[in-house]
């Protein structure tokens, strides 16, 4: 047995088996490239769902947590500490907003963001108690808490986890007929990706985004993007809404904003709608610790420049040209995506998207199938074009051409 196979075979033993990873365990990596416990390398192309847009082991990053390990790791929010002032201000700054509610996974900033939503319909709208109703769309991702799900519309995720949590209506996403109908006076928040990328890097139709915000507004009520994946850098703006020039009420910001060095998530929005906690009903232990600002601390100040947008677009636009050629060859029957990020529809006659994975894997590239026969390519934004080159190489080799 391979030190491979064994790994494998004593994970598979002993956890829990919620997820189907690919049969690789990686033991080392750096920028776009990864090797595994035998020395194999592989180029990174899903760079952990957009939580590594900054690469594996960036130097700035790691440098900072680094520094931040010899003074202080955690204080909980029963004290201030001295970094967590300058987090939220820059943060707030970078959203082009005010008031910013750290927490740690993706997930539990939905969760505050649902939270949120509900306690400013009630005490700034005046919803009547109980009768609060967010807005959601269909094949949507937004975590896999209880409540989360209840909103979900992949059976794969909800199957056997009721009973359900209720205050939400899901609509067809991109769908602005559906979505006009769905809002009511007793409506809080619409709820969206602004790109779904669980579902396989859609993309809504040109104008949706500004025609949510403009019901929204008519209606008054809090349009909240959640850009966990979609945010800082990946589609080659600081945020996907940007491509349409809507500014939401709310962000909901994970994954990337920790670097890949340790998890942070937040919720940006007005001190008028943050502002409606008060002291005791919501928080988190290790939301807003020290190691986590002194990092995001150091992504925010990475994405200030301007640097990773720019690059993320260049390439994005050769890599969306790339793919368009092999959907022209008929090898793939459809890409979408914006930036360094795709949805790669492969022809069914060459495979499922597990099994193009797993034949690019043994190229020497990584990637994550989705629904079928998608696979989902989103590489560090710090890839060089050559790397980039070779992984759709590999890729044009796995589909025969």
């Amino acid at each position: 047995m391979t030190a491979t196979e064994d790994l494998i075979a004593s994970a598979e033993a002993h956890s829990a088996h919620n997820y189907h990873p690919l049969p690789v365990v990686v033991a080392t990596a750096d920028g776009a490239w990864m090797t595994d416990v035998e020395g194999r390398r592989y180029l990174d192309l899903l760079a952990g769902y957009s939580a590594l847009n900054f690469g594996h082991g960036n130097t700035r990053l790691i440098e900072a947590a680094k520094a931040q390990l010899d003074r202080v790791t955690l204080t909980s929010r029963a004290f201030h500490h001295d970094r967590f002032a300058e987090f939220c201000a820059r943060l707030a700054e970078l959203c082009g907003m005010e008031t910013v509610l750290p927490m740690n996974t993706g997930a539990e900033a939905v969760e505050t963001a649902v939270k949120t939503a509900r306690k400013w319909g009630y005490r700034v709208k005046g919803v009547p108690d109980g009768r609060a109703k967010i807005v959601v769309a269909g094949n949507n991702f937004h975590g896999r808490t209880t409540t989360v799900i209840s909103f979900s519309t992949d059976a794969e995720a909800r199957a056997d986890f009721g009973p359900y949590t209720p205050g939400f209506e899901i609509v067809p996403y991109g769908d602005p007929t559906a979505m006009r109908a769905a809002v009511t006076e007793n409506t809080v928040a619409v709820l969206l990706e602004p790109i779904q990328g669980e579902a396989g890097v859609l993309v809504p139709p040109p104008g949706y985004l500004a025609g949510v915000r403009e019901l929204t507004r008519e209606r008054g009520v809090l349009f909240i993007a959640d850009e966990i994946q979609s945010g800082l850098g990946r589609t080659g703006r600081t945020f996907a809404c940007e491509h349409e020039g809507v500014v939401p009420d709310m962000y909901v910001l994970g994954k990337a904003l920790g670097g890949g060095v340790v998890p942070v998530s937040a919720v940006v929005s007005s001190s008028e709608v943050l502002g409606v906690f008060k002291p005791g009903e919501h928080g988190s232990t290790f939301g807003g610790n020290p190691l986590a600002c002194a990092v995001a601390l150091e992504v925010i100040a990475m994405l200030r420049s301007g640097e990773y947008q720019r690059r993320a677009a260049e390439l994005g636009e050769h890599l969306h040209r790339e793919l368009g050629l092999l959907a022209g060859a008929g090898r793939v029957t459809q890409v979408r995506g914006r930036g360094l990020w795709a949805g790669v529809d492969v022809d069914p006659a060459y495979g499922t998207g597990r099994e193009i994975s797993e034949k690019l894997m043994d190229r020497g590239v990584l990637v994550k199938d989705t629904h079928g026969s998608t696979i989902r390519i989103a590489p560090p934004l710090v890839i060089s074009k050559e790397d980039l080159d070779w992984g759709l190489a590999q890729l044009r080799a796995v589909l025969g051409g």
